[in-house]
């Protein structure tokens, strides 16, 4: 596996969705080539890591068999790393299974949204494939996020239950392999993104890098609420470059984003303006 430099410069994680109800682009790349063709596309914007999924895990998602996670995603990681074979891709997944498989493909990284607690079998396959790990919070299932109960210290909270899980990962997984991220929009509700938007530099204390993964979300979409509606997700890119901008300035690594092409300009200025100072 190859290694990944880290805060010389913020790199850009494109997001390739390979599913028919993600909440943003769900059904549009559900073909292998048009997804593989959108795969094609962000690298040519300046995505430095492509993210492929095969399951969406927003609220009412509809769970998949690791068979069917599978046949969506092994055939756009093979034609990806056919036609680039320099390209790094990361499988977006929770399951172990899959993330062998998708590693086997040709992926250099899991991305977890789980944090290695959904399949108890996670942590010691990514420390078999020496891979690299992004370790997510979430709180609860996403079919339990309505119900949730609010969140008195959203930062004090991500911050522990982060640390904790890293240090879990860390037993098994070399910590340099591991990167985290907060999870923003999964199992939080619009007001508790805020606060870790606004303190996001001190996740830093835990001793990872950071990736940021906040494009489209709703909690952008209350952000710019117009006449007592959501922005809708056509509507989202000004928001989503601001706040990219901003974790950038207080030290997210990574930026996941459906947009490379706008984030890689917004990113390159952020990161000028941290090398000035």
């Amino acid at each position: 596996m190859r290694k990944l430099e880290l805060g010389q410069r913020t790199l850009l994680m494109g997001i390739v969705n390979v599913t028919p109800d993600s909440f943003s682009d769900g059904g549009l790349h559900m073909d292998s080539a048009r997804a593989v063709e959108h795969a094609l596309r962000l690298l040519d914007e300046g995505a430095d890591i492509l993210d492929i999924g095969g399951e969406s895990t927003r609220p009412g998602a509809i769970a998949v068999s690791s068979d069917q996670e599978l046949e969506r995603i092994l055939p756009v990681i093979e034609d990806v790393k056919r036609a680039r074979p320099e390209a790094v891709v990361s499988v977006d997944t929770y399951k172990a299974s899959v993330a062998r498989a998708a590693t086997d493909a040709g992926a250099e990284i899991v991305n977890d949204v789980s944090g290695g607690t959904w399949d108890p079998g996670m942590l010691d396959t990514v420390a078999g494939l020496r891979c690299g790990f992004v370790l997510m919070h979430m709180r609860g299932r996403p079919s339990e996020w309505r119900s949730l109960p609010p969140i008195g210290d959203a930062v004090g909270l991500v911050r522990n239950e982060l640390g904790q899980r890293a240090e879990a990962a860390a037993k098994k997984i070399r910590q340099e392999r591991i990167v985290l991220d907060p999870g923003f929009g999964f199992g939080k509700s619009f007001e508790e993104n805020y606060p870790l938007v606004t303190h996001f530099e001190t996740l830093a204390e835990l001793g990872y890098p950071l990736l940021a993964g906040v494009s489209r979300k709703s909690f952008i979409a209350r952000m710019l609420m117009d006449r007592g509606r959501d922005a809708a997700v056509e509507d989202r890119l000004g928001g989503t470059l601001a706040v990219e901008t901003a974790l950038v300035l207080k030290g997210a690594h990574v930026i996941r984003t459906h947009d490379v092409r706008a984030s890689r300009d917004a990113v390159r200025a952020a990161d000028a303006i941290l090398s000035a100072t």
